[in-house]
C-alpha cells in the first residue's frame, strides 16, 4: 500500500502515537528519481489502550508542477482523552487535543531529490515548531541511493493550572541512508539516525514514588527530575523481496541506545499479497524490547534519592509485540470527476505491552502487594487516497 501520513507523537503519549503513524520515512522502492504522483489522503486514526483513547483525522495534499517541484501540505489533528495508569495515580483522567500543521516541497534536479519542510503543532501547555531538510541522490545507474537529512525542533513546555512554570526544548536529528538494489526482486537499506535533546525533556505531570512509612500506603509521590540532555543512535537494516506473483516480503531489524542507559531491539517482517487488480492485503508482525533508563525506579528508597528520578513507564523494562493485517480496494481505475483513480485502505493492530519493572498502583492498596503492568492497544488507522 502507498500510505504517505505525517504524525508526530505528543508529549503524553509517544509510544501510542508513534503506533498510529502510518507514514513510512524510508521507502527503499523508490530508488529511482522521480516526484511522488499528486494524490489526496483523508485518514481517520485512533488507539485505544492502558485508559487512553487517542483518534482524529488527518488530510494530506500533493501537487506537482512541472515535474520538478511537488509541494504538500498535511492538517492533523489527536483527540486525547482518559488516564494512563501512571496518570490516574495521582490525577483524575481528562481530555485535550492536539492540532499539526504541517508543509514542505520537495524539488527535483536530474538525479537528485531536495527537500524541505515545517511543521507546528499546539496544545494548551504545549507549543512544537520543527524544521525538516533533506538531500537524496541516485548512483551507478540509478541502482544506488544515497539521502541524508536534519531536523531542528524547537518546544515550548508549559502545564496547565500553572501560570508561572514555562520551559523549552530543543530536538536535532541528523538521518543518513543507503539504498541498493541487490537484484532485479531485492532492495536493501542501511539507516543512521543521531538525535541531540536539549532542555526540558520530561512531562510536567508525572512524579514518582519513594518508600514513606509515614504513609498509609507505604509511600508517597514527589516530582519526576531528568537531565537536560540526551543523545541517542540508531541503525537499521530493511530489505524488500519481489516474489513472482507480484508479493512482497518485507523485513526489518533495527537498533537503538542513548546516554540515558536505554538499549532498544526492533525486529519485523510484513508481506504484501495482491489479488487481481484491485485488491491488496498486508500481514506484519512486530517484536520491540527496551532495557530502562539508569535513573527509572518504579520505587525510590526516599525522598530525593539520587539527582535524577523517573517512573515513566515508557522508561521502564518492557516487550511489545505487534500483529497487524491490512486491505486496500482500488477503485475508479479509469476515473471519476477529477480524480484519475482512488484507493480505501483500513489496517488494524493488535498490540501488547509487558513490563518487568513497573508497578499497576491500582491492584493493590499498599506497596509490596502489587502486580506488574501490563496492558493490550488496538490501533485502527482507515484512509481514502485520491489520484489526480
Amino acid at each position: 500500500m502507498a500510505q504517505e501520513v505525517v504524525v508526530v507523537a505528543t508529549k503524553q503519549y509517544p509510544i501510542a502515537v508513534a503506533l498510529i503513524s502510518v507514514g513510512v520515512t524510508l521507502s527503499p522502492l523508490s530508488l529511482a528519481k522521480i516526484l511522488p504522483e499528486d494524490r489526496a489522503d483523508v485518514l481517520w486514526h485512533s488507539y485505544s489502550g492502558d485508559n487512553v483513547t487517542i483518534e482524529g483525522p488527518s488530510v494530506l495534499v500533493r501537487k506537482a508542477y512541472k515535474d520538478k517541484i511537488s509541494a504538500w501540505g498535511n492538517y492533523y489533528v489527536d483527540m486525547i482523552s482518559g488516564a494512563s495508569v501512571d496518570v490516574e495515580a495521582t490525577a483524575s483522567a481528562y481530555a485535550e487535543s492536539r492540532e499539526e500543521v504541517s508543509l514542505g516541497m520537495d524539488y527535483l534536479y536530474d538525479k537528485t531529490m531536495l527537500g524541505v519542510g515545517i511543521t507546528t503543532s499546539k496544545e494548551d501547555d504545549y507549543e512544537a515548531s520543527t524544521l525538516h531538510l533533506s538531500i537524496s541522490q541516485d548512483f551507478f545507474g540509478d541502482l544506488t541511493t544515497v539521502s541524508m537529512g536534519y531536523s531542528y525542533g524547537d518546544d515550548t513546555v508549559k502545564r496547565n493550572g500553572d501560570d508561572i512554570f514555562e520551559d523549552s526544548a530543543n530536538h536535532q536529528a541528523y538521518k543518513f541512508e543507503l539504498s541498493q538494489i541487490l537484484t532485479k526482486h531485492m532492495i536493501m537499506n542501511l539507516g543512521y539516525e543521531a538525535v541531540v535533546d536539549e532542555g526540558f525533556l520530561n512531562n510536567p505531570y508525572r512524579s514518582v514514588r519513594f518508600s514513606d512509612s509515614t504513609a498509609g500506603q507505604g509511600y508517597s509521590y514527589q516530582a519526576e527530575i531528568y537531565p537536560r540532555t540526551r543523545t541517542s543512535d540508531a541503525i537499521a537494516v530493511r530489505s524488500m523481496y519481489y516474489l513472482p506473483y507480484r508479493a512482497a516480503l518485507r523485513a526489518e531489524y533495527r537498533y537503538y541506545s542513548d546516554s540515558w542507559g536505554i538499549v532498544a531491539h526492533n525486529a519485523e517482517v510484513s508481506y504484501t499479497h495482491p489479488l487481481g487488480d484491485r485488491w491488496e492485503f498486508d500481514a506484519k508482525a512486530r517484536f520491540y524490547t527496551q532495557t530502562a533508563a539508569e535513573f527509572y525506579a518504579d520505587i525510590f528508597p526516599f525522598r530525593d534519592a539520587q539527582n535524577f528520578l523517573a517512573r515513566d513507564k515508557e522508561l521502564a523494562t518492557f516487550d511489545s509485540a505487534t500483529i497487524g493485517l491490512g486491505v486496500s480496494y482500488l477503485f475508479s481505475k479509469d476515473g471519476f470527476l477529477l480524480f484519475d483513480k482512488g484507493s480505501v485502505n483500513l489496517n488494524i493492530d493488535y498490540v501488547t505491552f509487558d513490563y518487568q519493572d513497573f508497578s499497576d498502583v491500582t491492584s493493590a492498596s499498599s506497596y509490596g502487594n502489587e502486580s506488574l503492568f501490563n496492558f493490550n492497544a488496538i490501533v485502527l488507522r482507515a484512509f481514502v487516497s485520491l489520484w489526480f
